[in-house]
């Protein structure tokens, strides 16, 4: 028997997280995307044994300035990607520096250095799997996906999205029917 999932990886961590430290007794508080604010000093033991059981699922916890800034600058974007509302009415650049308290040339000098690729590109990627995700579900039109995702035109989503997957939308939503078909056959 085969299972086809879907998982929204932010709701999928915050509850590991949530599991992780209550089954550590650590009082705790969820703040904003990537961080957990611990109410009370813990033991350095319970302290490795949190990092340890983490590390199992992917999370690690970041103990370095530029690392925290990198992550953040990762969450705000996932953040405008993913939910259209908090989308910025002024340019992605002044949202960062707003946000972050940082000057954009530090951010995006940092976020290169450590990364090996820009900011734009990180956006660039993080908005071609949104739309991946939204054809798969199949709920919305390109138009309204490109409206979605706050390109000029789907002409200008398609070339983005070929030019990061090797595929035009349509024969990208072409080979998930095909697969599905084939799975569903089984």
């Amino acid at each position: 028997m085969k299972l086809n999932y879907n998982y929204d990886g932010n709701i999928a961590c915050r509850t590991i997280l949530q599991d992780q430290l209550e089954k550590l007794d650590i009082n705790y508080q969820l703040r904003e995307l990537g961080q957990i604010e611990i109410s009370d000093t813990i033991s350095e033991a319970c302290f490795e044994e949190l990092q340890t059981s983490l590390n199992r699922y992917g999370i690690h916890i970041i103990d370095n300035p530029k690392g925290q800034l990198i992550q953040k600058i990762k969450d705000a974007i996932v953040e405008i990607v993913y939910e259209k509302d908090k989308f910025p009415n002024t340019t992605i650049s002044q949202y960062l520096s707003d946000k972050l308290n940082y000057r954009y040339g530090y951010i995006t000098n940092v976020f290169s250095e450590y990364t090996y690729t820009s900011i734009e590109n990180f956006i660039i990627i993080q908005k071609i799997e949104r739309a991946k995700k939204l054809i798969m579900d199949e709920k919305l039109s390109l138009t309204e996906i490109s409206y979605e995702l706050n390109y000029s035109s789907v002409a200008y989503l398609s070339t983005q999205f070929k030019k990061v997957t090797g595929l035009t939308p349509t024969m990208f939503k072409r080979v998930v029917d095909k697969r599905r078909k084939l799975a569903n056959n089984e």
